[in-house]
């Protein structure tokens, strides 16, 4: 729960950051970049589809790659995961910032916070909403009816912590945005190098830990008869 509640953290303040910073563009909430690319669609405003739609495409991608990248790296993949978003989130500034159509500065963060998502997984192996909250909100809500029927999932104790890191990390992106401007983004970053710090002391010192290896830790959302990729 701790490692999960600090990178729904991350999420959180990397994502109000970019909001702030590229022009209310979100970085990992794809159903509110959806929305737009909707509205701007049935206005025929191009711009805008190719601005959403990119972003969008760019942060499956991002999942995409984080899963497969999770399978290769076995035990270590989350310090390989979380070194490779440090990275991503400290190299956005150094991009131009091109048109509004093709915003590449944001591009790296977006398919950081898509790569964050194959972090974690629950006890059904399922992602763990990192960057999200409507999924974790509706979990909580259905896991409160499952208390009053029977009980809920073990992962119904984690969605409230979740949602309330995920809050924190928004305020806290918000602070740091005013604070530092573009250069925000390194504050996100470094928290994500030291997590990978952590995950590397986790995987030297509990090698048998869950957080490091189980049946299911390289393909989060796999269908339950997969034979693992790595353990």
């Amino acid at each position: 729960m701790p490692l999960a509640v600090a990178l729904a953290f991350l999420a959180g303040s990397a994502d109000s950051i970019g909001f702030l910073e590229h022009s209310q563009l979100f970085m990992s909430f794809m159903s509110g970049n959806t929305t737009r690319f909707g509205v701007a669609a049935s206005s025929f405003d191009w711009s805008g589809v190719t601005r959403f739609g990119s972003t969008i495409a760019l942060f499956c991608f991002g999942a995409f790659a984080g899963t497969l990248v999770a399978a290769w790296a076995g035990r270590w993949r989350l310090s390989v995961l979380l070194g490779a978003q440090a990275v991503l989130l400290s190299i956005g500034n150094l991009l131009p910032e091109a048109s509004d159509a093709f915003p590449l500065h944001a591009y790296p963060v977006v398919l950081a916070l898509g790569m964050l998502n194959a972090t974690l997984q629950d006890e059904a192996g399922r992602s763990l909403a990192l960057t999200y909250v409507t999924g974790t909100v509706v979990r909580f809500g259905t896991g409160l009816a499952n208390m009053v029927l029977h009980k809920p999932a073990p992962s119904f104790w984690l969605q409230a912590p979740l949602w309330a890191g995920l809050t924190l990390g928004a305020v806290a992106g918000g602070f740091i945005q005013k604070a530092l401007g573009p250069d925000a983004f390194l504050v996100p970053a470094a928290l994500s190098a030291s997590l990978a710090v952590a995950g590397i002391i986790l995987t030297v010192a509990l090698p048998g830990s869950g957080y490091v290896s189980n049946e299911r830790s390289a393909q989060p959302d796999a269908h339950p008869d997969a034979p693992a990729t790595a353990r």
